[in-house]
């Protein structure tokens, strides 16, 4: 009896194992291959992109949404469009697009970012928000791509010298933290205190009242100001970076130093308070020598032709003038030292203080109005006329008529000397022999400026107004009594304040005087600009007299 054959099993085969091996491998290595480009047999959602370059992008690059792959790149074209009339080349993206995507908005922005620093990019998109989509096979627009920093670009931002001066500044900042551990260590222990104690100076700083905003905007100020010494300022720090090596080579007496500067700080601090007058002074003196200063750029020539080799025989003099003036300040200091010069000054001092009242009132008189040259001029014709071989004065006495009621002779006058409220005081006549009648006409005292220091020069400028009276205790006469004209009596037992002048301030300002209008003086303010010795101490004026107390 024939045995029957079993059946063949498929690892009985070593052929058709082998072929099934490599089928199996080669479907591995393909998918692999074409993993990048998509898997095989899978929907995509194609779309293609404009971008303004292709950025290093290969084939294969992956597309990232929120950080997450969705597809890949499938292709790299090139397009020409134009831009404002000019032909422009640009690139085109065919990406291949998971459906999970699917429908991106027509806003959506699209940007290359680096993956990595060797180079490897990536596509990211971020969709919009437009309610509008784009089908399979649409294209993104130009302006929906952002043109991307390359890290090259980036790196070329910093030339060879930059490099070279970074690499030194790391290079120097190794050196001084290299075993510096413990003190590392310490500074970080005591930090916490530290930034307990930073938070109030913080809110300090961020107080308006500080100004720190105006602190950087004067720094950047003064850099710009600086900007144009700055080659003086490196040869600054070179020159320092010697003078801190040279204090390096001594470090006890830097200790020494250090250890001695926080109460030098200190007695520095309380010494400001006793400066701060001297400061005071010495702004003002600084502001009132700028006008000298700034002569110094046209008169720098005429000294420096003084200064030159031929006039070398000055400077040899003027080392025998400073040996001279070596005895004057030794005979000055000789002089402060002595005791009765602090009573001198004390009493100087005084008189001063006594006569500045004085001088500030007269001073307007002259300086604006020019009163004392006024007086004198006249003063010169009243004694000029030869009488008694010169001794005797050239007078005339104004006297009154002698028989006119209340007149200034009269020791009986119970009212001001005055004429009819009717009559003409210019051509009133009384006493039997019809003599010329008189009315006072007294105006002391008259003023110098007004109130806010502007001339008003009265006294010899103007004539007497018709009547000037205020607040007087009499009113003006209503009766002339012309019936007893002959015995030059007038009735004026009801009035004396007809055509009296008794006011010392005529109303209105009457202005300078014919030399102050030559020189321009219209107030004391023009006094003190061309640079009269006369200096007003503060604004207030009194009207009568001379202004500034």
């Amino acid at each position: 009896m024939t045995k029957r054959r079993g059946t063949a099993s498929i690892v009985a085969s070593p052929v058709l194992v082998g072929a099934v091996t490599v089928l199996i491998v080669v479907v591995s290595v393909f998918l692999a291959y074409n993993a990048n480009q998509g898997l095989p047999f899978v929907p995509t959602y194609d779309l293609s992109a404009e971008v303004p370059g292709a950025a290093n992008l290969v084939r294969g690059n992956e597309v990232r949404v929120g950080g997450f792959r969705v597809g890949v790149i499938d292709k790299i074209r090139t397009r020409t469009t134009e831009k404002d009339g000019k032909p422009r080349a640009i690139a085109v993206l065919d990406m291949k697009l998971d459906k999970v995507v699917q429908p991106l908005p027509v806003d959506t922005r699209l940007l290359v970012r680096p993956r990595s620093a060797l180079g490897l990019k990536y596509v990211e998109l971020t969709p919009g928000q437009s309610a509008e989509t784009m089908k399979p096979g649409d294209t993104l627009a130009l302006s929906n791509a952002t043109t991307p920093v390359e890290f090259d670009d980036f790196l070329a931002t910093f030339d060879q010298d930059l490099r070279d001066n970074s690499r030194t500044a790391l290079e120097g900042f190794g050196d001084a933290l290299a075993g510096r551990g413990s003190s590392i260590n310490r500074g970080l222990d005591e930090l916490p205190e530290f930034f307990e104690h930073l938070g109030s100076v913080m809110s300090v700083l961020n107080d308006p009242e500080t100004g720190l905003d105006q602190f950087f905007r004067q720094i950047g100020r003064a850099s710009r100001q600086v900007a144009p010494v700055a080659d003086v300022q490196a040869d600054l720090f070179e020159n320092m970076a010697d003078t801190f090596e040279a204090f390096s080579a001594n470090p006890e007496a830097l200790r020494q130093t250090i250890a001695k500067t926080p109460p030098t700080l200190r007695a520095s601090s309380e010494s400001f308070e006793a400066q701060t007058p001297f400061l005071i002074d010495f702004t003002d003196f600084s502001r009132r020598l700028r006008p000298s200063v700034q002569t110094l750029d046209a008169e720098l020539g005429g000294i420096s032709d003084v200064l030159g080799a031929e006039n070398r025989q000055v400077l040899r003099d003027s080392v025998l003038l400073n040996r001279r003036t070596e005895g004057v300040f030794r005979a000055i200091d000789d002089l402060a030292s002595d005791p009765n010069t602090g009573m001198a000054l004390g009493n100087l001092d005084d008189t001063l203080r006594v006569t500045a009242p004085l001088v500030s009132y007269v001073a307007p008189y002259q300086t604006v109005c020019n009163q004392v040259i006024y007086f004198l001029a006249p003063l010169g014709n009243h004694f000029g006329q030869i009488l008694n071989n010169g001794s005797g004065q050239r007078a005339l006495n104004n006297s009154d008529n002698g028989a006119q009621d209340n007149r200034p002779s009269s020791s009986e006058a119970d009212r001001p000397n005055d004429v009819p409220e009717n009559e003409d005081p210019q051509t009133t006549t009384a006493g039997p022999r019809n003599q010329p009648a008189t009315s006072l006409h007294g105006q002391p005292y008259g003023p110098a400026v007004d109130g806010q220091g502007n001339a008003d020069c009265q006294n010899g400028q103007t004539g007497y107004p018709d009547r000037l009276v205020t607040d007087g205790r009499y009113g003006p006469a209503s009766d002339g009594n012309t019936n007893n004209r002959e015995d030059g009596n007038f009735s004026q037992t009801r009035g004396g304040g007809s055509n009296v002048v008794v006011d010392s301030d005529t109303p209105g300002n009457a202005g300078g005087t014919y030399v102050s209008r030559k020189l321009g003086l219209k107030s004391l303010r023009d006094v003190d600009r061309i640079g009269l010795p006369y200096h007003r101490r503060d604004t207030g004026f009194q009207r009568r007299g001379g202004g500034g107390r």
